[in-house]
Order: structure tokens, then C-alpha cells, then sequence
């Protein structure tokens, strides 16, 4: 992420705990402002927590998808479930990446290859066949759907 073919990219972090991915171009640019006049720059992809754990933002989610390790894709009918919020059930499982464990991050997409969020799985990839249809196969962390329901505070 860091060696990209078109320009150099680094990691920053800013204002509020937010870490940015940025080309260093831009971080350059961004030197001439002043600290307490720049609201953001980059893309933000997560921020740390008063305990210092560090908490991915939907805004990841591009990057993300390119390095994904374990994959789920979703049924049509769970798409809307799962963008509102709630977990991916068994019922709406449509594929799943083999020899997922349990507790990995986990991206979600449809069945057009659109990635939908992430989570982490509540099940490894061997215990999803002998589960029941309401079942929770992914846990649900975030959305493309939080920017539709007002989330601005946490995303930016």
C-alpha cells in the first residue's frame, strides 16, 4: 500500500487520533495549512479509541477489499439486511471464502462482486454447514450504508 506504482503513499496521524492514508504529494501540500484549519486530508481509515485500540472506519473500505484475505458474498435478499446494519445470517449466505476462521476479519460483498462492508466471522467456514438458518455467520462492524444513516461525526 505504502510502494504504489503511480506515487508513494504513507500513513499519517492527525487531528483526533484519525490515521490517514495520503500520497505524499498531498502531504507535502498540506504542510502550508495550518494544523487547526485542516480538517482532513487522505482518506481516513480508522481512528484510535480513549483506550488506544484502533477502530477501522467504512471510508477502509476500497483498501480493504484489494488485500482481502476472507470473503463472503451475500445473497440479493440479505444485502439490505446486512446495509441496515444487522449481521450476516446463514439463510442469507450465498459464498464464503474456504478455511475461514473463526474471529478473522471478514470483507462482505454482493453477488456482483460490490463490497458491501466488513466484520468478523462468527463462524470458521467449517462450522457454517452444520449451522442453522438464523444462524450469525458475520458479525457486523461496518457498512456502505452508514453514510446514508447520518453517521458523519464518526466517519470524519
Amino acid at each position: 500500500m505504502i510502494n504504489r506504482s503511480d506515487e508513494r503513499h504513507c500513513f499519517r496521524l492527525a487531528a483526533k487520533n484519525r490515521v490517514y492514508y495520503v500520497s505524499e504529494s498531498v502531504m507535502k501540500a498540506s504542510n502550508s495549512v495550518a494544523r487547526d484549519n485542516l480538517l482532513s486530508f487522505g482518506t481516513c481509515l480508522g481512528k484510535f479509541t480513549k483506550s488506544g485500540k484502533f477502530r477501522l472506519h467504512i471510508t477502509a473500505l476500497d483498501y480493504l477489499s484489494q488485500y482481502a484475505q476472507y470473503k463472503v458474498w451475500v445473497k440479493p435478499s440479505a444485502e439490505m439486511s446486512f446495509l441496515y446494519g444487522n449481521n450476516v445470517l446463514k439463510s442469507g449466505l450465498a459464498r464464503i471464502t474456504e478455511s475461514t476462521p473463526q474471529y478473522a476479519g471478514i470483507v462482505v460483498y454482493s453477488m456482483s462482486d460490490i463490497p458491501l462492508g466488513f466484520g468478523v466471522a462468527s463462524q470458521g467456514t467449517d462450522a457454517c454447514k452444520d449451522l442453522e438458518p438464523m444462524g450469525n455467520v458475520v458479525l457486523h462492524q461496518a457498512d456502505i450504508g452508514e453514510y446514508l444513516r447520518g453517521m458523519e461525526d464518526d466517519i470524519f
